[in-house]
């Protein structure tokens, strides 16, 4: 979710019903912090608690450098990342590549642990591909250092995003540890939410690309497990007020010419499925001003309420 989960978007699933939202990946290595990118990811001015930053890197004592630099700038979580399948993260054995040596695992959550006197969490992969799915002893050795909750998201790095999530990894961690394990992996209903919390027994459930351009997801799942019904989909009307709330945060944060970019993504995910979307979304690519943007998003959802259109909860929309 690099790219994605920034302080405007983490801020929107809190006030969505998110019980926690974990901060971009913040590199390890200390010559970064002071790029732009770095500090942005590292801001978290007005963000609700808890605030649970990521760090990612391979070697223990940077990483716990980091650690200590971002509970400094106001962290009160650090996760470490141990699922990112991307190349450019792998290829310089950080990410899930980790999950290969696990004497270097033991030895980075040792120090980070050590490093900081805030929970330390982590978040792995079943394992480097199906000859190799070690999450099992990731996930003991994470509680014997004093990790306090593991995210297994259900794939190997070899698999990245394509088949179906294994839950019966996620439960087989979870039956073999005693710190809380959160399951991450294709959920994207409120029903599918309900399942996967029984199949595995996990504490709870954590949300990526499902989010995307749907911040409302949390609060459909919250009600649906305390409730066993569902939320109408929402209106039009909502979705052009979140998305408009939205985008004013964007700008704020990255100023015009970057929240205008960083912007396109988010404006392309809420409109999916809705009628004409298609059409819109290939126009709003060539502008270049906020202004331009919002012309065009008032003039888009003004149509749609003359149609009393409602977004499209199809299940490929989900998936």
């Amino acid at each position: 979710m690099a790219g994605v989960t920034d302080r405007p978007f983490r801020q929107l699933c809190k006030a969505m019903g998110a019980g926690m939202a974990v901060s971009e990946m913040v590199a390890s290595n200390s010559l970064l912090w002071g790029s732009e990118k770095t500090r942005r990811r590292a801001n978290h001015e007005g963000e609700a608690d808890p605030i649970s930053v990521q760090i990612v890197g391979a070697d223990p004592a940077m990483l716990a450098a980091a650690a200590r630099y971002n509970v400094d700038q106001g962290a009160q979580i650090i996760d470490i990342n141990m699922g990112c399948p991307a190349k450019k993260i792998c290829n310089v054995f950080a990410g899930s590549a980790l999950m290969q040596d696990e004497v270097l695992v033991d030895r980075i959550l040792a120090a980070v642990v050590g490093a900081v006197n805030v929970p330390v969490t982590l978040k792995i992969r079943t394992g480097w591909d199906r000859s190799h799915r070690n999450a099992l002893r990731i996930a003991r050795i994470a509680e014997e250092r004093g990790i306090r909750a593991i995210a297994v998201h259900g794939r190997t790095r070899a698999c990245g995003f394509s088949g179906d999530a294994e839950y019966d990894t996620i439960a087989d961690v979870k039956r073999s540890v005693g710190i809380p394990v959160i399951a991450n992996g294709d959920i994207g209903t409120p029903e599918k939410a309900r399942e996967v919390l029984r199949h595995t027994g996990a504490d709870a459930i954590m949300i990526g690309r499902a989010a995307q351009g749907r911040p409302w997801i949390f609060r459909e799942i919250a009600h649906y497990l305390a409730t066993g019904t569902k939320l109408p989909a929402p209106e039009t009307r909502e979705i052009h007020r979140v998305l408009l709330a939205h985008l004013d945060d964007l700008y704020g944060f990255y100023g015009e010419p970057t929240g205008v970019r960083v912007a396109r993504k988010h404006i392309s995910w809420y409109t999916k499925g809705l009628v004409g979307s298609a059409a819109f979304r290939h126009a709003m690519n060539r502008l270049e001003t906020s202004a331009q943007q919002l012309a065009a998003i008032d003039r888009f959802f003004r149509e749609l309420a003359d149609r009393g259109e409602r977004l499209a909860y199809a299940e490929e929309l989900a998936a």
